[in-house]
């Protein structure tokens, strides 16, 4: 996998997972950031470790490419609605992991596919634990779960667009008082 916040929205996927495709394209193409990613795993048994890996390499792709966070906005957040599904997407690139998930517990039930609906919650997981990063996802209401997996998922691309983004008033400086992010 490679990412480049400086990108425009570029996804080159290839997971073998169609629906996962689905959901990193909308990452993509809401935060900015280009991903090529070429996956093989095994999916013959199920798509857990497909999945988690991917999340656990894109977090700490992120991590590095944000390298001391000079300059940042670090925070980020986006309310977005997709058909009658409202949701909510927070996060600090603070050093420091924590994830949140306050919504319908149908985000966790069937499949798309080969996909099982549970791993959108991993994959956020385990995304924000090696982003460092807090990681707060609120589904106000929805009942459509592909709508609502769908708008989680670009909300957090906007959000992520929103917290790596150069603020030019911070002219470098790190967006914390004790002058260090880790």
């Amino acid at each position: 996998m490679k990412i480049d916040l400086d990108g425009s929205g570029k996804a080159s996927l290839n997971t073998e997972i169609p629906f996962f495709d689905h959901m990193l394209s909308h990452i993509a193409k809401q935060s900015l950031i280009d991903m090529d990613l070429l996956l093989r795993g095994d999916i013959g048994i199920d798509c857990h470790h497909s999945v988690e890996d991917t999340a656990i390499v894109f977090g700490g792709l992120l991590h590095e490419a944000l390298g001391d966070k000079k300059g940042i906005h670090r925070y980020g957040h986006f309310t977005l609605t997709m058909d009658e599904v409202l949701t909510t997407v927070a996060l600090d690139l603070s050093g420091r992991f924590n994830f949140t998930y306050r919504g319908p517990e149908s985000i966790k039930e069937g499949k798309f596919g080969i996909y099982d609906a549970e791993l959108s919650l991993e994959f956020f997981q385990k995304f924000a634990m090696n982003a460092r990063m807090n990681l707060h996802v609120l589904v106000h209401y929805g009942d459509n779960r592909h709508h609502i997996h769908e708008a989680v998922f670009k909300a957090l691309g906007h959000a992520l667009r929103m917290g790596v983004a150069v603020d030019e008033r911070r002219q470098g400086q790190i967006a914390s008082t004790k002058g260090v992010l880790e």
